[in-house]
């Protein structure tokens, strides 16, 4: 087995929230001290690791991030080295992104290249988001590269293929939590209380017009409400309720017009079911935009090189808090096909691990051809 397929298998089983990846940062680190010293430096910031392998003569610093974080999702893979944290996977290829960062590591140690490498494996990108914070830290500041490259697994593209676009790739999100509190009571009453379950019904109802009718329909955007709590037993009117969802947009403007027509409609609500509301943004991430010309020159690269086949997608309402990277950083984020039936953020996830090997070898060469000109 390529052990590189075998790190991954270890990552697997250990996956953690975000800035609770202690096990993961400590497995990262056992793995850098296998490797021969001279090349390299490290350093961790909270439960991330920054890695910097010297190069021959370097002129510029090529950066490249791994996210390590996991998701709160029960495995139902049936993989033998399926997650030993209850409740925890990683379902959105986490895991691999780290290996195949290991990997890419170890070959430019073994082979240096003329330009410095560093290799930031960052914590939280699922949540809070740890992109940003990292970046505005000393240990970030000290190493920030020239150009930034990462990739994000895509279930739907075949091993051997990636994808990518310049410009817009990824959505701005941000995370939509609102609370709404009125008066419980007796079932029997309902004169006397403000039942927040019905109050939450009809926001939620409510909130589905926002994107039909005021968002441009030549524009693009999402809300999701993917959680609904409320109440405590069948025959008690609830109190309180909450509403845990998701906001997606492909331009700032709409973003911005979004939050305005959720803040007037629960202010609407408030007025309604007599009740109080509260308003929670949570993590915002910015847009994953690709810089043009990076993009153009590592999708020539690709066609040239034989690697790969390479796939010009069009953009998506994923969130990637490396977009906070790429807003100060030129370089590009692109999709690595692992060709599985399941998508990300499902329970059977089962990326391709022959993935795992091509996309070390492509990447280590592109950055050899990058760090060597």
């Amino acid at each position: 087995m390529n052990r590189f397929v075998q790190i991954r298998r270890d990552l697997h089983q250990i996956p953690e929230l975000g800035f609770q990846e202690f096990k993961t940062q400590a497995y990262i680190l056992s793995y850098l001290e296998t490797l021969p010293p001279e090349r390299l430096e490290i350093r961790t910031w909270r439960t991330g690791v920054l890695v910097k392998v010297k190069g021959r003569n370097p002129r510029q610093t090529i950066g490249y991030r791994a996210d390590i974080d996991g998701l709160p999702i029960s495995e139902q893979t049936g993989y033998e080295f399926s997650s030993t944290h209850e409740g925890l996977m990683h379902a959105c290829g986490h895991d691999m992104h780290t290996s195949i960062a290991l990997g890419v590591v170890t070959a430019l140690v073994e082979q240096p290249i003329d330009d410095d490498a560093v290799f930031f494996f960052q914590p939280a990108e699922e949540g809070p988001g740890g992109a940003q914070p990292m970046m505005e830290s000393e240990e970030f500041q000290a190493w920030k590269p020239d150009i930034i490259v990462a990739l994000h697994i895509a279930p739907e593209y075949p091993v051997g293929t990636i994808a990518t676009r310049e410009g817009l790739l990824f959505a701005n999100t941000s995370e939509l939590f609102i609370d709404l509190k009125g008066k419980g009571g007796h079932a029997a009453y309902p004169h006397h209380a403000n039942d927040m379950v019905v109050a939450a019904s009809h926001l939620v109802t409510q909130l589905q017009s926002v994107i039909s009718r005021n968002v441009d329909p030549l524009d693009s955007a999402v809300i999701t409400i993917g959680k609904i709590t409320g109440g405590t037993v069948q025959n008690i009117i609830a109190e309180t309720a909450r509403l845990e969802g998701t906001i997606r947009t492909l331009s700032v403007e709409s973003m911005n017009k979004v939050k305005e027509r959720i803040e007037a409609i629960v202010a609407g609500i408030e007025a309604s079911f007599q009740c109080e509301a509260v308003i929670d943004y949570g993590a915002m991430y910015h847009q994953v935009y690709n810089h043009e010309e990076v993009t153009r020159e590592f999708m020539n690269f690709t066609r040239e090189s034989g690697h790969m086949e390479v796939i010009e997608c069009r953009e998506a309402m994923t969130g990637e808090d490396f977009g906070y990277m790429l807003a100060e950083i030129p370089g590009l984020m692109f999709w690595l096909g692992v060709q599985s039936e399941f998508g990300l953020h499902h329970a059977k996830l089962r990326p391709s691990e022959d993935a795992i090997e091509r996309a070390i070898s492509f990447l280590t060469s592109y950055m050899k051809w990058k760090g060597s000109r």
